[in-house]
């Protein structure tokens, strides 16, 4: 069975949100009433903890961050089910995952699903397909500093272009004495522009390049900092490491603290080096290289679509290998995704949850509670333009931004004319620009960019209807929200009821006039060409 959840976010009302959306009024409760204003009390519930914020952005030490967690316990009794499993036995008998979209699964005696976990590549698995386990029992573990990079197949490491003193640096770890070699940006160094540091797995007896079932040759690039776990010449197994790379590097998350993360997520800005997230299941296929980045196409499963390519900087770890089944969603570079990419590959739902999560955990570092309606109002309001990516048979031109209501009102008029309606989808506005395209141009312009606006307003001849509390504050009317809105309402009534009894009133002098005038049998023909004769 499944229950529908209603959030401002999935509203269906045209001006605001309707109350049983928006659920009950923090402040007394209840149901929230009608007229609430609660796009003001959502900005003044984020906006007024925001005081407490620091200013100042803070680095959180990676580490303590990273180490929180490294292993994956059952929540729930159950029967253990593994898909899209793809594992490798290790030199030390260990089951490595090498699947990017593999999931435990624990189902119940009723066949219900308790809960799935998504292991990452290079966890070690501990359960098998099938297997009974008890809750608290340990399902797998990865390791929370580091990146691994495992042998597909087994073969004897030859290292290319990995020179010391260009690609590598030896560093000797203070806490263990031990020496390690370290994958330097070979970017940097004069005549190391052409070089591409990877470790390709050769056959011991021929000599030859191990090729994989595509009949490629097994090659592992290495990213900027890798460490790296053999040296040249050594024979490894499969599920063997070859590299790791440190959790810090792999994840670049600069950690934001404050209100300049909370603005950056509410503005919608895409981060500097923000994550590609793939759009189509397919598999993952690397192309000729472009200038200094490494070109990465995507083959899809359904053979109607075009395959997709990116470009990624060369320095930079790409998480997936040649001939990986990647699906929709999965990241193809690391780092801090762009929420416009989110809405448009995964839809509104991820979105909402991508930005409810990363605002309150700006909040929870500070010991700040919020609750997630007054960011769903917010969010709302920055979701509603669409963009038209096909007018149909509809009077919207294709790249217009439109209004949601405006969209679905103007296709509603095309579907029941019989023609084809326009096909568009949500675009994320930052709250600024958000503010600047609202429906009413008095409420636009006493925000920013005045002139601007309102002549923009004046060239395209708008109206406004007087609808939100900004416009009406201006003009000196009584705004539509709380006592106001009860006002608003009284007047609709009173209007209503001056037109009834204006119209009866028309409607009885109507009657008055009928009855006064003659009749018109009584003029002859004559009467009315000459007129009639007074005698």
């Amino acid at each position: 069975a499944s229950v529908k959840i209603r959030s401002p976010l999935t509203c269906e009302a045209e001006e605001g949100v309707c109350a049983m959306c928006y659920g009950r009024d923090l402040a007394r409760g209840t149901l929230v009433n009608k007229g609430e204003a609660v796009g003001i009390i959502a900005a003044q519930s984020i906006g007024e903890p925001g005081t407490q914020l620091t200013m100042r952005t803070f680095h959180i030490g990676g580490i303590a961050q990273g180490g929180s967690q490294s292993f994956q316990e059952a929540n729930a009794v159950g029967r253990v089910e593994l898909r899209n499993a793809q594992t490798i036995e290790n030199s030390s008998g260990e089951q490595i995952v090498t699947a990017r979209a593999m999931q435990v699964a624990i189902i119940d005696e009723n066949n219900v699903e308790r809960a799935t976990f998504k292991p990452g590549y290079g966890s070690k698995l501990f359960v098998k397909d099938g297997q009974q386990v008890e809750r608290g029992a340990k399902l797998f573990e990865w390791d929370p500093y580091t990146l691994p990079i495992i042998a597909e197949t087994t073969g004897r490491a030859r290292f290319v272009d990995l020179i010391a003193g260009l690609s590598v640096r030896d560093e000797t770890d203070e806490a263990t004495g031990m020496s390690q070699k370290i994958v330097s940006d070979w970017r940097s160094v004069p005549k190391g522009g052409d070089l591409k540091p990877e470790i390709i797995l050769m056959d011991a007896e021929t000599g030859e390049p191990v090729r994989n079932e595509q009949g490629n040759p097994v090659t592992y690039p290495m990213s900027v900092d890798a460490i790296l776990s053999v040296e040249d010449g050594q024979d490894i197994q499969a599920g063997d490491v070859v590299a790791r790379i440190p959790r810090e590097g792999a994840k670049t998350k600069d950690i934001t603290g404050g209100l300049p993360r909370v603005a950056e997520l509410f503005e919608a800005r895409r981060p500097k080096d923000h994550a590609i997230i793939c759009e189509i299941d397919g598999y993952v296929r690397f192309a000729k290289d472009y200038k200094n980045k490494r070109r990465i196409s995507i083959e899809p499963v359904d053979d109607t679509l075009e395959p997709v390519e990116y470009l990624v900087p060369k320095g930079k770890h790409i998480p997936v290998q040649e001939g990986d089944f990647v699906q929709r969603g999965d990241y193809i570079m690391d780092g801090n995704p762009a929420p416009h990419d989110i809405l448009r590959i995964l839809g509104i739902e991820a979105l909402a949850n991508y930005l409810i999560d990363e605002v309150q955990d700006v909040y929870r570092l500070q010991g700040v509670k919020i609750n997630d309606k007054h960011i769903e109002v917010i969010v709302r309001q920055m979701l509603q333009k669409w963009e038209i990516l096909n007018s149909g048979q509809t009077t919207l031109l294709k790249g217009e931004h439109v209004d949601k209501a405006e969209f679905d009102e103007v296709n509603e008029k095309a579907v029941a004319m019989g023609l084809e309606p326009a096909k568009g989808e949500p675009i994320l506005l930052g709250i600024t620009k958000a503010s600047l395209q609202t429906r009413s141009f008095i409420s636009a312009a006493s925000f920013q960019e005045t002139t601007r606006v309102l002549t923009e307003a004046s060239v395209q001849g708008k109206r406004d209807h007087l609808v939100g509390l900004k416009e009406n504050v201006i003009v000196g009317r009584l705004i539509p929200a709380g006592t106001g809105g009860v006002v608003t309402k009284v007047r609709g009534i009173a209007a209503e009821r001056d037109r009834k009894v204006l119209e009866a009133r028309k409607a009885e002098a109507e009657a008055a006039a009928a009855l006064a005038a003659p009749e018109p049998s009584e003029m002859s023909e004559a009467d009315l060409v000459f007129g009639k004769r007074s005698d």
